[in-house]
């Protein structure tokens, strides 16, 4: 099984906390070309019903929400949820004062704990690619939408930081052999939407248009060494830093990193 679907692995060791996917934001919040912040533009394409109930599942630390404080409506009913403890924790610290009422718990996507058509909404922001069983998470989301609802899920196209994939084999087999992050995933923007559209009546996506300009080696390290296990990232972290900055030097002090990201809306 791949580490991006093996449950006990991701739950125990990568997203055990949110140290690991901090790492992640943190190097897209400071190179990102595109102005508009990923969580900014994914809240802009919900389209709901001033008294909604939405659930969100992986939703790590909170910060779809977080990061649109302002914007969420008062009479949303919000359902946090993560297959990690660790990681419920986070988005609780993050949450609590400015968003009391949302209810967090631990949910499998595979069997998710609530009636039939409890929800307006369903958003799984880049989290499908990690449930071993597909399809039947998506007949359990369909099944907890109400009649009209939607399902929002983002993920990452098949050229999606295919530069960074190529940097760590120049740097070294082992190491990206051991980055599960930089495996191919399997809910792409390109198939995606045949997956999606064997559940749900019709489905669209749209596409974020960005790219990472990266001009210093750290942040990029430590996103590198977020994805391999701790044995290598201790071992290797001074080459990689400094294999890092003489890529970096070669490319006239900047490396290049294809975003290619976006959403489906799928609609029960």
């Amino acid at each position: 099984m791949s580490r991006l679907s093996d449950t006990s692995y991701l739950r125990s060791e990568q997203y055990r906390d949110s140290s690991n996917l901090e790492k992640r934001i943190a190097l897209h919040a400071r190179f990102s070309v595109n102005p508009q912040n990923w969580q900014r533009w994914v809240f802009e394409q919900l389209s709901l019903p001033g008294e909604a109930r939405v659930l969100e599942l992986g939703c790590g630390s909170g910060a779809l929400w977080h990061q649109n404080l302002e914007r969420i409506p008062p009479d949303w009913k919000i359902h946090l949820s993560d297959l990690s403890t660790g990681m419920l924790r986070q988005a609780r610290d993050n949450l609590i004062e400015q968003m009391p009422s949302a209810y967090l718990q631990t949910i499998d996507a595979m069997a998710i704990p609530y009636p039939d058509a409890s929800f307006e909404a369903v958003i799984a922001n880049h989290m499908l690619y990690h449930v071993p069983d597909r399809q039947r998470a998506l007949a359990e989301i369909r099944r907890v939408l109400k009649p009209g609802g939607q399902f929002y899920s983002s993920t990452g196209g098949e050229k999606h930081m295919g530069e960074l994939y190529e940097l760590v084999q120049r740097f070294d087999h082992e190491t990206a052999a051991d980055g599960w992050y930089l495996e191919p995933i399997d809910f792409t923007l390109e198939d995606g939407s045949s997956q999606l559209g064997a559940c749900f009546n019709s489905v669209q996506m749209r596409r974020y248009e960005n790219w990472l300009e990266v001009t210093q080696a750290a942040p990029l390290v430590d996103y590198i060494l977020s994805t391999v296990r701790l044995q290598i990232a201790e071992k290797r972290r001074d080459d990689l830093f400094q294999f890092v900055e003489a890529e970096m030097n070669a490319n006239g002090g900047a490396i290049h990193i294809t975003i290619d990201g976006g959403i489906f809306i799928a609609c029960v």
